[in-house]
């Protein structure tokens, strides 16, 4: 069964507004924008600096743990403080 690609809109919406939530912090924001642009520069690397809906569905329909991984490695210094909730 293909991953609803409605779905894999939401966890997009969610995680913009849950980095607008963090930057109303300094050091937060700081943190979540390192862990987006890694997470962004990673699905760039897997799937192209442009795609569609139904791609990022696919990718997302894998899993994401990945994106755990990718911000942990760009903040191994945050990495025990990085909430997958709101980096995935």
């Amino acid at each position: 069964m293909a991953y609803p690609i409605a779905n894999a809109l939401y966890q997009w919406e969610e995680g913009y507004s849950r980095l607008r939530e963090a930057s109303e912090d300094p050091r937060q924001g700081a943190v979540a924008r390192r862990a987006a642009d890694a997470i962004r520069d990673e699905l760039r690397r897997r799937i192209g600096a442009t795609f569609t809906a139904g791609e990022l569905a696919d990718l997302y329909a894998q899993g994401t743990d990945w994106c755990l991984e990718a911000a942990r490695w760009a903040l191994p210094e945050a990495a025990a403080d990085l909430d997958p909730q709101a980096i995935v």
